[in-house]
């Protein structure tokens, strides 16, 4: 509520960085309908896949992780859950889904904020509902000493400050004090200061970002995974977090470095998802072309486990069964026996 505050106050002079990566994704966004009119067998992969790279990516930020071999079950079977990792992979799951099926009719509220917050926790005891106690982030330094990031809002004061982000955010779109994708980011900031749950707070606002995606008309989210991005670029997350929120309950942060990253994930996702467009060739073929998407990044030698955890919901038999016809093609060579072996394109 401090960014979005701090931008109905004092109209802001955006950074040149930011007003080019605006511009850029109105462009992909304008691409966007091109993309979407394309096969449905290709894009009903590319749906698939994000679903579940965003289910395990997001839980995985937060130091939850199931087996491999359970994903693609989690995500679209219903299994008996063996722990509570699994439990909170599949709420995540709902959560998504929820928001895909629903889409910009999904209104952005504080009760859709306590649901989503439900759906991602699962069956805990304080699933849906503010923390009760005062909440510091803490920073474990290389050393071993600990080290306050930030402290959130006290608890007395979280319901009020949930409510005055909402109703900033709504006047923000209304007034237009700043182009909507800023204020997105700067909601997402202020959601991350509030820190409204006593746990969850990251991953409801990775669900959160992706809503307001879909009320603004940003839907890459639906085919490339936001958290999968946001996963691989985790340092410079916390990262740039932490700088936009010094001085934050003062309302003297500079929000300009959180909103740079996020815009950063945005367009990153949207050109992902223009090579992925490219890479699907063939409806029959999507999880290989996936795999071969996979391999060509590699870069040096790489595993067979490697290539799986960058293609979550694919069989560890297609990838091996590709790598066998790429090695039988010539186009790479296996350098050792065994299923801990590494491979290398030729």
């Amino acid at each position: 509520m401090m960014t979005l505050r701090q931008l109905a106050l004092r109209p802001p002079n955006i950074p040149t960085a930011t007003a080019w990566y605006l511009t850029d994704l109105a462009e992909a966004r304008g691409k966007q309908e091109l993309y979407t009119r394309q096969s449905p067998q290709k894009l009903r992969a590319l749906r698939e896949h994000a679903l579940i790279e965003s289910a395990v990516s997001s839980n995985r930020i937060e130091g939850v992780e199931v087996a491999q071999d359970r994903i693609r079950t989690l995500v679209f079977g219903k299994p008996l859950l063996r722990d509570r990792a699994e439990e909170e992979v599949r709420g995540y799951r709902d959560a998504l889904k929820l928001i895909h099926e629903k889409g910009g009719e999904l209104p952005l509220d504080e009760e859709t904020v306590l649901r989503l917050h439900r759906l991602a926790r699962g069956e805990i005891w304080d699933a849906g509902r503010y923390r009760a106690k005062g909440c510091e982030i803490i920073e474990t330094l290389p050393g071993g000493d600990r080290r306050v990031r930030f402290r959130a809002v006290e608890a007395r004061e979280v319901r009020a400050a949930m409510r005055e982000m909402l109703e900033g955010w709504h006047s923000c779109l209304e007034e237009r004090w700043v182009h909507p994708l800023a204020a997105l980011a700067a909601f997402n900031l202020d959601f991350l200061c509030i820190h409204p749950f006593r746990d969850g707070n990251g991953r409801v606002s990775r669900l959160l970002l992706l809503l307001q995606c879909y009320h603004l008309g940003y839907e890459v989210g639906r085919y490339i995974s936001v958290e999968r991005l946001i996963e691989a670029n985790k340092d410079r997350y916390y990262e740039t977090l932490e700088e936009s929120s010094q001085r934050w309950h003062q309302g003297e942060h500079d929000p300009w470095p959180y909103t740079n990253y996020l815009l950063y994930i945005l367009k990153t996702a949207y050109r992902d998802f223009e090579e992925r467009m490219g890479q699907l060739k063939a409806p029959r073929g999507a999880k290989t072309e996936l795999v071969m998407a996979a391999i060509e990044k590699a870069t040096g030698p790489f595993r067979v486990g490697q290539i799986q955890a960058a293609c979550p919901g694919v069989s560890i038999d297609l990838i091996r069964r590709i790598l066998k016809q790429l090695r039988s093609s010539g186009k790479a060579r296996c350098l050792g026996l065994g299923a801990s072996a590494e491979w290398e394109r030729t």
